[in-house]
């Protein structure tokens, strides 16, 4: 059976625990905390610190390994431990809050260039009135036409299920970044 480590990351509050807790077929290991900014916790009142865990079984062949980064910046230090051996990455965007876009770009750069493996955009939130368009969310984190954006709703499993899909389909396809 062939293991294949996909990075789930993105700026706070983009919806990573979520996404992997929608889709994981275990109980998902995760290193949640009380936020202790308060401008942060009126958003929600846990963040991750390390990483979050799950998994899903694509095939009898194929298992997929999730790894959520923390959203924090002062926890990035994870995110050079939590790339290595990945075989692809989603960048989890909150398409309906625009201020998070410029850290999801750095997000998609540091990523990039610590492991030039295929990788997708995820627009989480797409069912929320006024969220980014794709072509908006393109434009705004500076995208090529061969990156591919893909609306999600976090909390819907066949949302979840296909970006996951989308990511194996460009690694399948051999995508480079570009």
């Amino acid at each position: 059976m062939q293991q294949i480590k996909v990075v789930v990351t993105g700026p706070f509050g983009a919806g990573k625990t979520q996404f992997i807790r929608t889709i994981s077929e275990i109980d998902v290991v995760t290193t949640e905390r009380r936020i202790s900014v308060r401008e942060q916790r009126e958003i929600k009142e846990e963040t991750t610190v390390a990483m979050d865990f799950g998994r899903i079984t694509i095939s009898e062949d194929l298992v997929l390994e999730l790894y959520g980064t923390p959203g924090q910046r002062r926890f990035d230090f994870m995110f050079d431990v939590l790339s290595k051996g990945m075989w692809g990455f989603v960048v989890l965007v909150d398409s309906a809050n625009r201020g998070s876009f410029v850290e999801a770009r750095d997000l998609l750069k540091l990523f990039d260039d610590l492991a030039p493996v295929p990788r997708v955009v995820a627009a989480n939130k797409q069912d929320i009135e006024g969220a980014a368009s794709q072509d908006e969310l393109r434009q705004a984190l500076g995208l090529a036409p061969s990156v591919k954006i893909l609306p999600c709703i976090a909390t819907n499993e066949e949302s979840v299920r296909s970006v996951l899909l989308g990511l194996l389909s460009s690694m399948l396809e051999g995508d480079k970044v570009s």
